[in-house]
């Protein structure tokens, strides 16, 4: 085992993996490669940027700290984090990943694995929390923000652990016949056993969608009605998109593991189906937010602050009032006594979820 890690700092052990499981390396930076670079960091940072707002509104307003509005939190922290990963490894690709020792490269390559397994689980304890609200089951209780927190730092633990294992020791250093093509310093067995996780995860979304479909076409009309509805459109949708972004990148990997070194070309080209697994991260606050009235809202307040015609009380410089950033609440509804929600809203259409 001490031989194992007295390899982690050899500058050439990198450039060796590559050499036997590559059939050429791309060292030179082409053009085609520099955009491709140049348009990955962009969308990392579209990423980073997206899911930050979404972290901001959710965290200076206290209407939305309840149990799914943590989950969305966590999946937007996650995905942040999955958007700096990506950035990170898309600048040390190319030509300096041979300059990389085994633990830089462990490092870059665990952290992506790292956020992007804590974005997967995220999205499984919101369809955890959404089959909970829909079939009406009191899981949390009295200690509920207890175990919501120990259900994002579990999430977390195993993110970690998961991404850690290749660092710690399951590796192929030392054993050229056991690497992956699309992961040369990754054991074949690992990189199995990460897919094996992640296709139970989606099985495990797929479930519980399908109880929530079962669930609401038992309902009485009052549960059944356009809210729930649309709710489950909502979900639908985010199962469609989750397995659009996340099932080439899945067997792409299983193929890595089936196929003998150099018999597969394909393999040479997985890092476009990593990056197309990255979009994941890019809609998942789209798709959990936008049809939020009162986040979206809250999430383009700071944009709506730059408009230049209008100013921070909500009002045009011109001194007639700014419409978009009226209240929840309006000062005719309060002089009739109307009650307004004061909860956060879904909109399907016209239709409040």
């Amino acid at each position: 085992m001490g031989s194992l890690y007295s390899e982690y700092l050899n500058p050439n052990k990198v450039q060796e993996h590559y050499n036997y499981t590559k059939e050429t390396l791309e060292t030179q930076e082409t053009t085609s490669r520099q955009v491709a670079s140049a348009f990955i960091v962009i969308l990392c940072c579209a990423i980073v940027v997206e899911n930050l707002l979404v972290l901001i509104a959710v965290a200076r307003n206290s209407k939305f700290h309840s149990a799914m509005y943590l989950f969305l939190g966590n999946l937007a922290a996650s995905d942040l984090l999955a958007g700096m990963a990506f950035v990170a490894n898309t600048l040390l690709s190319g030509s300096v990943t041979l300059r990389l020792t085994p633990v830089q490269w462990f490092a870059r390559e665990g952290s992506a694995f790292i956020t992007l397994s804590a974005s997967v689980f995220s999205l499984l304890a919101i369809a955890i929390e959404r089959h909970v609200a829909i079939a009406k089951v009191k899981l949390y209780g009295s200690d509920k923000s207890c175990r919501m927190l120990l259900l994002i730092g579990a999430s977390w633990l195993i993110s970690l652990v998961l991404g850690g294992l290749p660092i710690l020791g399951w590796n192929c250093l030392g054993h050229l016949e056991a690497c992956s093509t699309v992961l040369p310093l990754y054991a074949k067995h690992y990189v199995l056993c990460v897919v094996t996780i992640f296709s139970i995860i989606l099985l495990a979304i797929v479930a519980l969608y399908i109880r929530i479909y079962c669930v609401v076409r038992s309902s009485h009309a009052d549960v059944a009605g356009p809210q729930t509805l649309a709710l489950l459109k909502t979900v639908t949708i985010v199962l469609g998109v989750f397995i659009v972004c996340w099932l080439p990148a899945f067997s792409i990997l299983l193929l890595d593991y089936a196929c003998p070194v150099h018999s597969c070309p394909i393999l040479y080209k997985a890092h476009y189906f990593f990056a197309f697994a990255t979009l994941n991260s890019l809609l998942n606050p789209v798709i959990y937010t936008w049809r939020s009235r009162d986040l979206r809202r809250e999430v383009l307040r700071p944009l709506q602050c730059w408009r230049p015609g209008v100013g921070v009380q909500g009002r045009r410089r011109d001194g007639t009032p700014g419409h978009h950033l009226l209240p929840l609440r309006s000062s005719s509804s309060l002089e009739r006594g109307t009650h307004m929600p004061t909860s956060p809203t879904f909109l399907e259409g016209n239709t409040v979820v």
